[in-house]
């Protein structure tokens, strides 16, 4: 096959506001399966839920990130 009989290769673009991100403990909250925390990245206020099963185990996510609510989409709730 030659070149004009194939699909480019499509280029995924990197988004401009990628990070790591700093997660700012909100609230927390004892259970029996451990500690639920409420975070929020310090830099685009994106939130997750935490699980924190040992206080001496780091937390982890429950929750899928959830970026901050735009304008737009606030007016359409």
């Amino acid at each position: 096959m030659t070149a004009l009989h194939t699909l480019p290769i499509p280029r995924i673009p990197a988004t401009a506001t990628t990070h790591e991100h700093a997660w700012l403990i909100e609230s927390r909250h004892p259970t029996s399966e451990g500690t639920v925390l409420y975070v929020r990245c310090a830099e685009c206020a994106t939130r997750r839920v935490d699980l924190q099963p040992h206080p001496h185990t780091p937390p982890g996510a429950l929750s899928a990130e959830l970026a901050p609510l735009t304008q737009s989409a606030r007016r359409a709730s």
